[in-house]
């Protein structure tokens, strides 16, 4: 059900929040007032300040921009016209992490126009949520009739006081694929949003972005002191946005919490996102579990390409399929079975892939062919290695096969520092492009997985069939490189799962990678990749271990048991890259889940079960860390056991060094 509430802008305005302070100053308050914008023309320049109950976070800040030619857009304006309103809603996740979701926000639209020159008008939009706040650029159809270049942003972020920010660098050759790092705010240089930042008054901030469409990312530079920039992310020619008679920026958001585990469950990004646009996704995409032939090329085992170790043949599809429909799933991922695979396929040039012939001792429609006697279904694989011109080219012809075949979700990749080895990803042009591909995608009833992406900034409420993403340093990465450490799986729920879903592809069993590369392994117990399907989100989870690494485990219960797509959310306990314990209520059955993982120290945590229905009794199945196992010592050893609770009883977790426990209370 949805609930619609548009107040009259004619409202008194202190009963919906709004004050003017002067002629040229307006404040804007959250519903529960806690939240607060002050907008002020300050020598006719645009400026905000946002505060929390008592406490200044962002003092007065600058907007505007600078457009081709020198030309300042930031000063010589006036106030032409204020609109005031108020929003009330309830909406419906068609999969998600919550299924009803309310956004309720105040609105104060500012409307400018400078008063010499081209005198452009501007139009500024600033909502304020009870969880954060947001604003955005309008820029009107205007007498100004020509291209518009956008040289830079000149939006701030005054931070009151310091704090400590966890951050990756805006590294635009190699996309977000880092290890988080912590630094004082005064310390950073150009991050990554994202942005979360534990700050001296005690609140929880994250700096990010929504609804980013025909406009370039955002990156943020601490330019002095505790002032954030906005820095777009430029064209190759440095244009940063270049647009045609109008532009809407996307929303710079804040959200705001007591505390680090409650900006988890902000949902104010997706609520900055339009309707969904999608009437049939139902039809083709419902959240589940994955295998695949994907972890063995990681570790060696098999190649990508042809060669007698290839690991897209024929003959393996069809074992992996019979231990996928063994098993009672249905989903499989075959990477590497088109042509255009080489050795050094993951280098900086313009691959040729095919997206429609079969690579050699592969036959892709027998494959389907037999996978759906097993009733599995196959997830298509398209590699672009950042060659978009070739890509394009074909994209219709993938799809329609994919179309053809009956194969609903396709993973996308885009390996290459650069698009067309010439584009920043992040910039205005990749965003433009990985738009067009969601929107084509859903015209041949596809969902996406995108590989090596732009951030999520909240489109999956528009567009449903973008379902999940990497968009970050995933399990992959403990194949090959250094690896993940410990404290990554504990500080990624605070920062990058933020903006959305990850495909993040737990569930090794094998975590000392027996038949991987010399001195290659995951930092971290089987407890705990069991409890990442739990606190790392995402509605398709892969189990991404090899087939022979899952026979006759008894922990292979849970994976079969845990849902990806959920009625609610809430997080227990946490600290940014320390621990996190979440739990989540299937939205397809009563029972709750648990996940709980721990950095490199053991840990003991006593947690409430009171988000239990209070009128019943649940079987707790428990998944431990067995006493004595860490990331070092015996990490494969997982303890089994079963309890009766109710939600009026607590229970302790405890963790090994980079360990976890993940629980079902199966509702008696």
């Amino acid at each position: 059900m949805k609930n619609y509430l548009i107040l009259p802008a004619l409202l008194l305005s202190v009963s919906i929040g709004y004050s003017q302070k002067s002629k040229n100053a307006y404040e804007l308050a959250s519903p529960n007032g806690q939240n607060k914008i002050k907008f002020e023309l300050v020598k006719n320049a645009p400026k905000y300040a946002v505060s929390h109950g008592k406490t200044e976070v962002i003092t007065p800040s600058d907007l505007g921009f600078l457009l081709k030619g020198n030309e300042d857009f930031s000063s010589n304006f006036e106030i032409k016209n204020v609109k005031k309103s108020t929003f009330d809603e309830t909406w419906e996740q068609v999969w998600g992490e919550k299924k009803n979701i309310r956004n309720h926000y105040n609105q104060l639209s500012v409307e400018l126009q400078q008063k010499t020159g081209n005198k452009r008008k501007l139009e500024i939009q600033f909502r304020a949520f009870d969880d954060g706040v947001a604003f955005r650029y309008v820029y009107p159809k205007q007498n100004v009739k020509d291209s518009i270049f956008i040289m830079d942003e000149k939006t701030t972020f005054n931070l009151k006081e310091d704090g400590k920010a966890w951050w990756i660098p805006a590294n635009r050759e190699n996309r977000d694929e880092y290890l988080f790092e912590e630094a004082p705010v005064s310390k950073l240089d150009t991050v990554l949003t994202p942005l979360t930042i534990e700050s001296k008054s005690g609140l929880a901030l994250s700096f990010h972005e929504a609804n980013l469409i025909d406009y370039a990312s955002t990156t943020l530079v601490n330019n002095v002191g505790t002032q954030l920039k906005t820095d777009l992310v430029p064209w190759s020619d440095g244009v940063k946005v270049r647009v045609k008679d109008t532009f809407t920026s996307s929303w710079r958001t804040i959200q705001i919490g007591e505390k680090p585990t409650d900006l988890i469950t902000s949902y104010l990004i997706l609520n900055l996102n339009e309707p969904n646009k999608l009437k049939n996704t139902d039809s083709y995409f419902k959240p589940y579990k994955y295998l695949g032939i994907w972890w063995g090329m990681h570790i060696g085992k098999y190649t990508f390409w042809e060669s007698d170790k290839q690991g897209a043949t024929t003959k393996h599809a069809e074992e992996y399929i019979d231990f996928t429909a063994k098993e009672g799933f249905h989903h499989l991922l075959i990477e590497g079975w088109n042509k255009g695979w080489t050795p050094g396929w993951y280098e900086n040039r313009m691959h040729m892939f095919s997206f429609t012939k079969n690579a050699d001792n592969f036959d892709l429609e027998k494959v389907v062919e037999y996978a759906k006697k097993k009733d599995i279904e196959l997830i298509g694989y398209h590699e672009t290695g950042s060659n978009l011109i070739n890509y394009l080219k074909q994209v219709d012809e993938g799809f329609a096969l994919y179309k053809k075949l009956g194969i609903h979700t396709v993973k996308i990749g885009h390996v290459g520092s650069k698009l067309n080895m010439k584009e920043m990803h992040f910039g205005q042009f990749g965003v433009n492009y990985f738009r067009y591909i969601l929107e084509k995608a859903a015209q041949y009833d596809l969902a996406v997985l995108y590989h090596e992406s732009i951030k999520d900034t909240g489109e999956r409420r528009t567009f449903p069939n973008m379902v999940s993403r990497e968009a970050a340093r995933g399990q992959e990465y403990n194949a090959w490189s250094e690896g993940n450490p410990p404290n990554h799986l504990s500080i990624i729920p605070f920062t990058r799962l933020l903006s959305g879903p990850m495909d993040f592809t737990p569930g090794i069993f094998d975590v000392e990678v027996k038949q991987g590369y010399p001195g290659k392994r995951i930092q971290g117990t089987v407890g705990q990749q069991l409890a990442i399907y739990v606190t790392t989100y995402s509605p398709i989870q892969m189990l991404a271990d090899l087939p022979e690494n899952y026979e006759g485990k008894p922990a292979l219960q849970f994976l079969k048991d845990v849902p990806t797509d959920w009625e609610d959310t809430k997080v227990l306990n946490g600290e940014i890259g320390q621990y996190i314990t979440t739990v989540r209520k299937d939205r397809n059955s009563a029972d709750w889940f648990l996940g709980s993982i721990t950095n490199e120290n053991p840990r003991e945590l006593e947690i409430s079960l009171s988000f239990l229905d209070k009128n019943a009794s649940y079987e707790a199945q428990i998944y431990a860390d067995a006493a004595g196992t860490d990331q070092k010592h015996n990490p494969e050893a997982v303890a089994i056991s079963k309890k009766t609770v109710k939600a009026s009883d607590s229970m302790k977790l405890r963790l090994g060094g980079a360990g976890g426990t993940a629980i079902r209370f199966k509702k008696l």
